[in-house]
């Protein structure tokens, strides 16, 4: 059984205070609130101070996105996470996510290791293929690879966690012999998630390596993944392993009123759609889009703290996770904005969530609507 395994019955034990509930950051590019703009230094060090708040609102994990273009400032993400680490005490620290595919899994496993060490074991990692591709020519990966590189690099991750001398063999990197990689964590176990994106193989790869699956839910109504929850749920079934945490990760904005958090974020937001869909051919976002997906149906938390509290029970409900985190920023939206969301988020939002998951957890219990199936065997 791996060492994710062994963490346990987590998933099947939890109660509604042990929810966890977090941020995630991809290091946006941003604005003064008077439209001014913001250099990537400055904006890495508004990310520390955007985590150090994260701890004192008192929220459980504090994500940094990896990414190496100009629109986003942190491309060393355990750098960024190790001076949060200095200056808090309690909230677990990791990426979101890691892009495994273009890194080396050793050096990976080096860094959250002493990520570790220096949080006094908060440290946590998500890896993932990311959304980007940037990363793959900058460090002499071809695309063509794109499923071999993280499959391959995944497989000797999971052998890394297990902190035992590790023997390896692949096309994507040297190979090893029983060979030891240090340093060790003092628990003797780096929590490492898998980023999965909607695909049924995705979800069934990570219950393989038992390690706890982290939903990307970015648009659409988040309920179109239960089939995915219980595919994981399923295949760790099959595989005798106990069942693990399942997290969810969706953007959103938290503001005094829903009008001012819709007309504050969308601006932002549009244009960030804008630049990324350019070189993906999306079609411009529009303001009834966005509704859209800001009200009760989407994938958007943008609102008051009632309203986001609401939304985020109701999902957190109804798919079974066992931590929520919000993508808190969006493109040029300003700090001052975002350390107010954060505010409002751990000291108004993630208290309402936990008394609406109380009430429902007190109600009995009905028959909740049959998901559709994913098609996917296990």
């Amino acid at each position: 059984m791996t060492q994710q395994a062994e963490m346990t019955t987590v998933a099947e034990m939890t109660t509604v205070a042990e929810i966890e509930f977090g941020l995630d950051t991809f290091g946006d590019v941003t604005q003064t609130p008077d439209g001014r703009p913001v250099s990537q230094a400055q904006v890495i060090r508004n990310v520390v101070d955007e985590g150090v708040l994260a701890d004192q609102v008192g929220l459980s994990f504090f994500g940094v996105g990896e990414h190496h273009r100009e629109d986003f400032a942190v491309s060393a993400p355990d750098v960024v996470l190790a001076a949060i680490a200095a200056r808090t005490s309690s909230i677990h620290l990791g990426s979101a996510v890691t892009v495994l595919s273009s890194d080396d899994p050793v050096r990976v496993f080096q860094r959250f290791s002493t990520l570790d060490a220096i949080s006094n074991g908060r440290a946590e990692v998500i890896l993932g293929r990311g959304s980007f591709t940037e990363s793959f020519p900058l460090f002499g990966y071809d695309l063509a690879d794109y499923e071999r590189l993280f499959e391959e690099k995944l497989e000797l991750f999971a052998s890394l966690i297990t902190e035992k001398p590790v023997t390896w063999s692949g096309t994507t990197r040297a190979s090893l012999t029983d060979q030891s990689v240090f340093p060790l964590t003092e628990s003797g176990s780096l929590r490492t998630w898998v980023g999965v994106g909607g695909s049924p193989e995705s979800v069934v790869r990570t219950a393989s390596y038992g390690m706890p699956m982290m939903l990307a839910i970015i648009g659409g109504s988040p309920v179109r993944f239960a089939p995915y929850v219980d595919l994981y749920k399923q295949a760790l079934a099959q595989l005798e392993t106990p069942l693990l945490p399942i997290g969810m990760h969706s953007p959103g904005f938290v503001a005094d009123t829903d009008v001012d958090a819709r007309n504050e974020f969308f601006p932002h937001y549009q244009a960030m759609h804008a630049r990324i869909g350019a070189s993906r051919g999306w079609p411009p976002l529009t303001r009834l889009q966005f509704d859209a997906e800001a009200s009760p149906e989407g994938a958007l938390y943008v609102g008051s703290p009632d309203t986001v509290a609401q939304k985020i029970a109701r999902n957190v409900a109804a798919l079974g996770v066992n931590r929520f985190d919000m993508k808190y920023g969006a493109g040029t939206l300003s700090h001052e904005s975002m350390m107010k969301n954060i505010e409002l988020y751990g000291t108004r939002v993630v208290p309402q969530v936990r008394e609406r998951l109380a009430e429902l957890d007190a109600q009995p219990q009905g028959g909740a609507p049959a998901a559709a199936s994913s098609g996917v065997t296990v």
